[in-house]
């Protein structure tokens, strides 16, 4: 019988399956990392995310994220036969180039295995929808081929919007100016933006306070096609603002599955203190 394994980058934001109803399912992820001149930070377990979330508040100089190198991904990719690999958007990052190069030396060194690659365009929680699907229909039966097909289909059903508090990060490794990063933190705006077709993050309304942020989000939503299925919502340090966005979902989507979780490090870097990430199914 073929083994299946489902892989990711950190960006997920899911670091293994223990202790959730997918527990049975072999699973690895890759770690990112952040980096300064001064510390360098791993995205993996061992990861004290709000120490890291503390220091690079208060670190000046330029901030970095790095993705798994072709050995990174070779390790997550363990023996098994059939590999699902998911991988952060590479509008934002050389994760999937990487895990395309592991996916060719695994299959050259491993004849009849076999590696899918999804570039998925996103990251964090519209990549941890698509991780729970596929673990489902692999516990539903479904085969290999079947579970690779259905992901692709799937990927253009799903959403991703976000609120910003801080653009300094941004800044600070040149995706955004000094000067736009600066008046968003003294002025008390929020950035509510989406991930777009192309898998770039666009910053879309400029919203005074997270309460008109949430609204904006919500209908944003709306506007995009949610009408219920699965939410998951992720942030950096607003356990509060999640589950108020969260409140606001199901009073106007009460079919909706919701789930919560924080940032592991890759997300935190990009999202920030106040960051809310919010991956949705489209109907």
């Amino acid at each position: 019988m073929r083994t299946f394994k489902i892989v990711s980058d950190s960006s997920s934001d899911i670091l293994t399956f223990e202790n959730t109803r997918h527990a049975h399912i072999d699973y690895a992820c890759a770690p990112m990392k952040l980096i300064t001149a001064a510390r360098e930070f791993t995205d993996d377990a061992a990861l004290n995310v709000d120490e890291m979330v503390d220091f690079l508040f208060h670190y000046k100089g330029r901030s970095q994220s790095s993705c798994p190198n072709t050995a990174d991904w070779l390790a997550a990719f363990g023996d098994a036969d059939d590999i699902l690999c998911t991988a952060i958007t590479s509008g934002l990052s050389g994760s999937y180039n990487s895990a395309c190069l592991a996916k060719k030396t695994y299959e050259e060194q491993n004849p009849g295995r076999r590696v899918f690659v999804v570039d998925t365009l996103s990251a964090g929680p519209e990549i941890s929808l698509m991780i729970r699907r596929a673990a489902d229909n692999y516990a539903s039966g479904m085969d290999y081929e079947d579970i690779c097909a259905d992901i692709m289909a799937y990927k253009e059903k799903t959403g991703l919007t976000f609120m910003l508090k801080s653009l300094k990060n941004f800044a600070n490794n040149g995706r955004v100016s000094p000067l736009v990063a600066k008046l968003v933190g003294i002025a008390g705006i929020c950035i509510v933006g989406r991930a777009s077709d192309e898998g770039t993050l666009e910053p879309g309304h400029k919203c005074r306070g997270e309460s008109r942020a949430l609204d904006t989000i919500v209908n944003e939503l709306s506007e995009r096609g949610l009408k219920g299925g699965r939410v998951s919502i992720g942030h950096c340090q607003n356990e509060a603002g999640a589950r108020e966005l969260a409140s606001r979902i199901a009073a106007q989507f009460p079919e909706t599955d919701i789930e919560i979780h924080p940032f592991r490090g890759l997300c935190s870097f990009y999202a920030e203190p106040g960051g809310v990430l919010v991956g949705f199914e489209k109907m």
